[in-house]
């Protein structure tokens, strides 16, 4: 999304889809090849949906909550966009980014990697590390929403990616959700004297992070109390 013309924009395509709800499916923007396209993109979504589930259950549980604490926060219309990217081979590649450093404002993000060609990075310790390519493996990142929920426990990771003068690089990142209508804020049970509430009952709607991402901000910090 283009908000200035001063912004830096990111070196790569992509094309953003609403996964579910499948009532919100806007089908005639959905690629027509491969003709199975659709068939495999909501059996995929299905199956990351169950994923979402397990390991937002076990998140609570490892803080010795109701497996549901999350959960019960997503409303009865939770949101999954799938982005599909792709980053061409750049003759620059030391002047670009294939994605400005940001943080997902989704709850929990779900990464297919590239089968060869690393870009992932995050940050840890003010150090840039690279996300190594696990085969056969899903590549699972905590989002803002998460951070909000657990009151600041489970932390979204500042990331990018970085391209290279030689290698194409393809991703598919889906983003999963509560209802953009729903507000969301810590879960009771991790408020206490030691640690006491840290960010507001917000609604995280996708128009809040973009504004936020474009102007190099990190929209969680606008959620802080």
């Amino acid at each position: 999304m283009v908000l200035s013309e001063n912004q830096t924009l990111d070196w790569t395509d992509r094309l953003y889809l609403t996964a579910l709800p499948q009532d919100q499916q806007r089908l005639q923007f959905w690629p027509q090849n491969p003709t199975n396209f659709r068939e495999i993109l909501d059996e995929y979504s299905s199956k990351i949906q169950l994923v979402n589930e397990v390991v937002l259950k076990a998140l609570a549980r490892s803080l010795n909550l109701e497996e549901d604490c999350f959960l019960n926060q997503y409303g009865t219309t939770a949101k999954m966009q799938a982005r599909f990217n792709y980053y061409p081979p750049c003759p620059w590649p030391e002047k670009v980014l294939g994605v400005k450093p940001h943080a997902d404002g989704s709850a929990i993000t779900v990464l297919l990697q590239d089968k060869e060609v690393e870009g992932l990075q995050l940050l840890k310790d003010d150090q840039w590390v690279g996300v190594p390519i696990v085969p056969d493996a899903l590549t699972i990142n905590v989002g803002d929403q998460i951070e909000i929920m657990s009151n600041g426990i489970f932390k979204s990771p500042v990331h990018r990616v970085f391209v290279n003068s030689k290698n194409e690089r393809m991703t598919l990142a889906m983003f999963c959700m509560p209802q953009t209508e729903k507000d969301i804020g810590p879960v009771d049970g991790l408020i206490t004297n030691e640690r006491p509430r840290l960010y507001k009952n917000v609604t995280f709607t996708l128009d809040f992070f973009f504004k936020n991402y474009q102007q190099g901000r990190r929209p969680i910090d606008a959620c802080r109390i």
